[in-house]
């Protein structure tokens, strides 16, 4: 079983919503991707935390067969986030964003976490996924996030980045605003021109969709009952998607479509607690009868 390097943040996050709150829990791009692909595949976590970072923590991830040699505890305050959604859960509001240690994240990759052959570069500046890149050796596959903030202050840096990678998950509200075009077909087009040969469009309560320059997918989101807490949502999402690809190590167009439909498994699961509450509870069995429910909800016979 291939594993899967992801570099980005671990933070504590203070979260409100239409149906409840949580203060100071478990969150971060690279702590809700790691979870979700410890379902599947090994992973290697580079991110950084402060020294009141909880070994509590420390020690519920490690027992998900995450390996921390690459999470680094320094003097301050650990990354935090403040924030709320309305009844639109598709739409987060930040009140707070307090950077502490994450300001000056300066990401080095262990030697041992050098060689993995599936790479995931979370949502941090674009010049420091390059460096996480300029450190590793001959990935089979790179994917990556971002996020506007990045769109809007370091366009160049991103468009840089994206001729090195070969998987590219974003927001349709992002790709919209990379690309300067309303219909995501098109923006798929020209962001594609940019060098990634995948692009999948994270797509909220509607699903996802791929593009790869010769085909569209389109995958629904799973109907549920019960949302709490949207938070992390995306970045569960690509960690069912990478830790499926890993866990095959088949990187086809065939079997992207698959793990897209794991990654919507792993999200739909996300939603229904805040942090990380649904996830550590969650089972492999109830992962493969969501996922057979998802192939029941989209078949359909020809006429």
């Amino acid at each position: 079983m291939s594993r899967i390097l992801v570099v980005g943040s671990v933070a504590f996050d203070s979260v409100e919503t239409p149906f409840g709150k949580a203060e100071e829990v478990l969150g971060g791009s690279a702590t809700y991707f790691s979870t979700s692909a410890s379902f599947f595949a090994g992973v290697n976590l580079v991110a950084v935390v402060g020294e009141d970072f909880p070994e509590a923590h420390i020690k519920s991830l490690s027992t998900k067969g995450i390996d921390l040699a690459g999470l680094r505890k320094v003097p301050g305050k650990t990354f935090r986030w403040k924030g709320y959604y309305g009844y639109d859960l598709n739409q987060a509001h930040t009140l707070e964003t307090h950077l502490n240690v994450f300001s000056s994240f300066n990401p080095e990759i262990p030697s041992e976490y050098t060689d993995a052959p599936f790479v995931f570069l979370a949502n941090i500046d674009p010049e420091l996924q390059m460096k996480v890149l300029e450190q590793v050796k001959s990935p089979r596959l790179v994917a990556c996030d971002t996020m506007n903030f990045w769109i809007e202050g370091k366009p160049e840096a991103l468009k840089e980045l994206l001729k090195k990678v070969d998987l590219f998950v974003i927001n349709e509200g992002e790709a919209r605003e990379l690309s300067g075009e309303a219909s995501l077909v098109k923006a798929a087009r020209v962001i594609l021109g940019y060098g990634p040969k995948t692009l999948i469009v994270k797509r909220g309560e509607y699903g996802a969709l791929m593009f790869n320059g010769g085909s569209v997918f389109s995958a629904p989101a799973y109907p549920l009952e019960d949302i709490f807490d949207p938070t992390g949502a995306g970045d569960t999402f690509a960690g069912g998607l990478m830790g499926y690809l890993a866990s095959s190590n088949d990187i086809s167009e065939k079997n992207i479509r698959r793990a897209i439909i794991f990654g919507s498994v792993m999200a739909s699961f996300n939603v229904e607690a805040f942090s990380l509450e649904r996830l550590d509870r969650l089972t492999l069995q109830e992962i493969n009868e969501r996922f057979a429910q998802f192939k029941v909800l989209t078949h359909f016979e020809s006429i």
